[in-house]
C-alpha cells in the first residue's frame, strides 16, 4: 500500500539515445565514491578501441545494477537457454 502514494517516475528516452551503442567490451574502475564502466567497441584487426560510453554510479547503484544484471541473466537463460562463452574463455569485460 505503500506504493499507491509514491509519484511513478516518467522514464524518457530521447531520439538520439534511442539508437543505443553497441560495445563488446567494458573496463570498470572504482574509487570509494564511484564505479565508473567505460563501454568500448573493439572492431576485429583494428589498432584502436574507441569507448562509445561512459557510466559513473555510486557504488549502491553499481550494486544494484549486478543484482539486476543477474536477476534478467537467470530470466534469458531461462527462456532461451544457457548463456555459452566464445573463443578463448578470456572475457570482454574486466577491471581497470
Amino acid at each position: 500500500m505503500e506504493n499507491q502514494n509514491k509519484p511513478q517516475l516518467q522514464i524518457q528516452l530521447r531520439p538520439e539515445i534511442a539508437d543505443g551503442k553497441y560495445s563488446n567490451l567494458a573496463m570498470i574502475g572504482h574509487s570509494p565514491n564511484e564505479f565508473m564502466i567505460d563501454f568500448i567497441y573493439s572492431a576485429p584487426g583494428m589498432p584502436q578501441a574507441p569507448v562509445v560510453s561512459r557510466v559513473i554510479m555510486t557504488p549502491e547503484n553499481a550494486k544494484q545494477l549486478l543484482f539486476a544484471l543477474s536477476d534478467n541473466v537467470k530470466k534469458y537463460e531461462a527462456q532461451f537457454g544457457e548463456i555459452t562463452q566464445r573463443g578463448s574463455g578470456v572475457s570482454g569485460f574486466g577491471n581497470n
